[in-house]
């Protein structure tokens, strides 16, 4: 994949694949759309219980996901331990065009946008003694674990490009890795996906989507 940098509707930048004709974030707004998914429906929530939290994505991308959630995390004094899964990491040439400050608000927002895309491979480090980052080189089928996290933030691209994401068997080693009442939150709202999810044993809430979508859902482990 050779990504192109471009610009969202809220002024944040995302980046688009040509050859899938897919851009990583919504051209609608890229961090009002991660905001609203993962943060807002899915981080709020599950800190409203335990100010510990582990917290699990799938396709780490730009780390827009993660500053935002490092940014909530030191705002409402919660610790994070933060596991990316990342196959196919960004260069850093293109990352060194981005404007942290359009990602993440914080006064130290360049600084931790550098750290964490410089942070080595496969070793947890503390980008901030609040925020404890693991990035993993690795497809989603290869990370098995149970009972690993309380949040899981589904980032995937979208099942147009990546069917093989979105299956029911994705979704059961999900299932397996959110400890009880743990919670899955999504961008996508196919009919399809949300029958995977049932079907995987999560009680499944359509939620409404940001700006420029309708719906997206958000699963909870009962």
């Amino acid at each position: 994949m050779n990504p192109q940098l471009v610009i969202t509707a809220d002024g944040s930048p995302t980046l688009y694949v040509d050859e899938w004709q897919e851009h990583y974030h919504s051209m609608h707004g890229a961090v009002q759309e991660s905001r609203h998914v993962f943060i807002q429906a899915g981080l709020i929530p599950a800190s409203e219980n335990s100010k510990q939290l582990q917290v699990l994505e799938i396709g780490l991308g730009t780390g827009l996901n993660a500053l935002l959630t490092l940014d909530y995390a030191l705002k409402n004094e919660i610790d994070i331990r933060y596991t990316a899964l990342e196959p196919f990491p960004v260069s850093t040439d293109i990352l060194s065009h981005f404007a942290p400050e359009h990602l993440i608000a914080l006064e130290s927002g360049a600084t931790f946008f550098q750290a964490l895309h410089q942070a080595a491979w496969e070793t947890e480090i503390d980008l901030h003694p609040q925020f404890h980052l693991l990035k993993i080189k690795t497809m989603v089928q290869h990370f098995l674990r149970d009972d690993y996290a309380d949040l899981i933030y589904y980032d995937a691209f979208s099942p147009r490009v990546q069917p093989d994401m979105w299956t029911i068997a994705i979704f059961q080693q999900m299932f397996q890795a959110l400890k009880p009442k743990g919670i899955l939150v999504t961008y996508c709202a196919k009919g399809d996906v949300r029958r995977a999810l049932l079907n995987t044993g999560f009680k499944v809430e359509r939620m409404q989507g940001p700006p420029g979508k309708r719906e997206m859902l958000r699963g909870i482990k009962m």
